[in-house]
This record gives structure tokens, C-alpha cells and sequence, in this order.
């Protein structure tokens, strides 16, 4: 174990090295010791289908080797993050994409593909899935801050502006549908557009106490419907940089706090825990259901944990 003493970044290194697969190895490389870009693109290609989409529980909450969208989601976040999320690999990933679609062009959560594979409990296989915001939202978003243009955007764009269009109206917003919407808005081109959106997001965000403001009284947060005990939001979650639409939403001494708070959350071992808000995996709730998704899941959370700290600064 790292000495008590050692940086966030040197006690997480060991957890990494002792827990991590390959791709996570290779990302914190990347990300904290001035690792290439080439060996996370390779680990990454591992997960990659036949079909131009990734599975093999690349997230791993979906088993098995069939292609997903949340799989390829995150692996488009994964080549984002080293600056290769363009040319010929996302136009590969866009005919999946296009493949994979609902009727209304936009994503689903879950494939049919899926079943008779294990998954999470909470990730229910239907023959006719809708399309969902938490799946579609984020991809979008990336696609046009990488300004790739495709054919399968159009559609899945204006399903996007609908569906953030509709939160909060009527039936509460979910804070996970909020994640998601965010992704999208700080990627979208239409810039007015997308500001109009965030200011009327984040005013929903406060009126329905979506985030917890004061970590240390999470405890008496309310707790809304459908979501697991102790599934809270926090600023950071919303707002995972200092450039996102969402930062306006919190003050500075809110966001500060509860950069603290996650800050703090890093455990003995150099990790940080799964939490249910899912730090990290496209707004989808991490609960620990399987012994490898634990083991998997965190180092995930532990270099998402210090992407963040250090995009707004934090000696880590």
C-alpha cells in the first residue's frame, strides 16, 4: 500500500495497478504519468465488435461479448479522452450506431442483443426498447465537440433537444436524465440554444433539489422516487468542469464543497468507492451487484474522481 503521506495521485496508482484492467492501467498511465496515447487505444480495441460497436462488458454492468450502446458510448469517452475521437474509427462507430438505432433515430439503453447475458438487475431486456436520453445525450454531445459529422446526428440531435425540452415539465426530472442532458449541451453547436437550455436545467435542478448543496447534511436530503438509498448528486457531478453549462448552476462556495467532499471520499486503499449516483458511466446507478463489476467498477470511479479535481485545480 502507498505510504499515508503519499499525493491522491500516488495512492491511487497502487490501487490501480492492484485492482485495474488493462484499460484502466493504461488510461491512469495516460492521464497521470505521461503515458502514450497508443497503448489505451490498443487495450481499448480489445472490446471492439465485428459489428463497429464494443462489448464484452467494457461496461461492466453489461455482460458478455455482444456490442451495446452504453458500451460504445464509453468507448467513444475513452478515445475522446486521448484525442482520437474522429476519422475513420467514428465513422465505424457511427454505422453501428446507425444500426443499433430506435425508430425515431436516437439510441437505446439496452440492445436486444443482450439477453441471455448477464447484467445488472436493474437493466431489464426488452425486445422493443425506447429510445433513451442517458444513452443517446452524451454520445451526441461528443460527436459534435469533435465536430463529426455523420448522418445518424441529425435525428438523434433533434431527439436529444426534444427530450431535454420535456424534463422537468410535468413529471419530475431525474438527476440522471439531468447527467445526461449536460453531456449533450456542452457539446451541442447551437450555442444560444444550448445556454437557454442550461439556465432553465439548472433552475429545475435547484427547485427539485436535485443536488445535495451541503454534503455534510446529505443524510436529511430528500429522497426522490426510484432511487436507491443514498443515491445522491452532488455539484461535481453535474458540473465535471470548470467549462461546463452546469457551473453556473452552484456557487463557488457550493461547488467547493463538495469538491471536498469528493476529495475526501477517497479511501485506505488509494480507490474511491462505487457510489449509486455512478460517477462516471453515462448517469447509470453503480450499485455493487457481482463481485467482478465491484472490482471493475472502481478504478473507473477513482480516475473520473481525479479528472475532476484536477480540472478545477486540486492538488491531487
Amino acid at each position: 500500500m502507498a505510504p499515508s503521506g503519499a499525493s491522491a495521485v500516488a495512492r491511487a496508482e497502487h490501487f490501480v495497478w492492484l485492482t485495474a484492467r488493462v484499460l484502466e492501467q493504461r488510461r491512469f498511465a495516460y492521464h497521470f504519468l505521461g503515458g502514450s496515447p497508443d497503448p489505451v487505444e490498443a487495450a481499448l480495441a480489445a472490446y471492439l465488435g465485428d459489428d463497429g460497436g464494443y462489448g464484452h462488458a467494457l461496461d461492466p454492468d453489461l455482460r458478455g461479448p455482444v456490442s451495446q450502446p452504453l458500451h460504445t458510448a464509453h468507448a467513444l469517452r475513452v478515445l475522446d479522452e486521448i484525442g482520437r475521437c474522429r476519422d475513420r474509427r467514428v465513422e465505424r462507430v457511427c454505422r453501428y450506431l446507425t444500426a443499433v438505432s430506435t425508430a425515431d433515430g436516437a439510441l437505446p439503453a439496452l440492445h436486444p442483443s443482450l439477453r441471455g447475458y448477464p447484467a445488472a438487475p436493474w437493466a431489464p431486456v426488452t425486445d422493443s426498447p425506447p429510445s433513451d436520453l442517458l444513452a443517446t445525450g452524451p454520445v451526441v454531445g461528443l460527436l459534435h465537440r469533435n465536430d463529426v459529422w455523420h448522418a445518424w446526428l441529425f435525428r438523434a440531435t433533434d431527439f436529444c433537444w426534444a427530450a431535454i425540452d420535456a424534463l422537468g415539465r410535468g413529471a419530475p426530472a431525474r438527476p440522471h436524465e439531468v447527467t445526461a442532458a449536460v453531456a449533450f449541451l456542452d457539446g451541442a453547436p447551437d450555442r444560444r440554444r444550448a445556454q437557454a437550455a442550461a439556465e432553465r436545467l439548472g433552475r429545475t435542478v435547484r427547485e427539485q433539489r436535485l443536488a445535495v448543496l451541503d454534503p455534510t447534511r446529505a443524510n436529511g436530503h430528500p429522497q426522490p422516487e426510484h432511487r436507491a438509498p443514498g443515491e445522491y448528486h452532488y455539484p461535481y457531478d453535474f458540473a465535471r468542469t470548470p467549462g461546463s453549462v452546469a457551473r453556473s448552476w452552484f456557487t463557488d462556495t457550493e461547488l467547493e464543497r463538495s469538491l471536498d467532499f469528493l476529495a475526501a471520499s477517497q479511501q485506505a486503499d488509494g480507490g474511491w468507492p462505487i457510489r449509486p449516483h455512478g460517477l462516471g458511466h453515462g448517469g447509470h446507478p453503480r450499485r455493487a451487484w457481482a463481485p467482478s463489476t465491484a472490482l471493475e467498477c472502481r478504478p473507473m470511479a477513482t480516475i473520473e474522481a481525479l479528472l475532476i479535481l484536477r480540472a478545477y485545480g486540486r492538488a491531487i
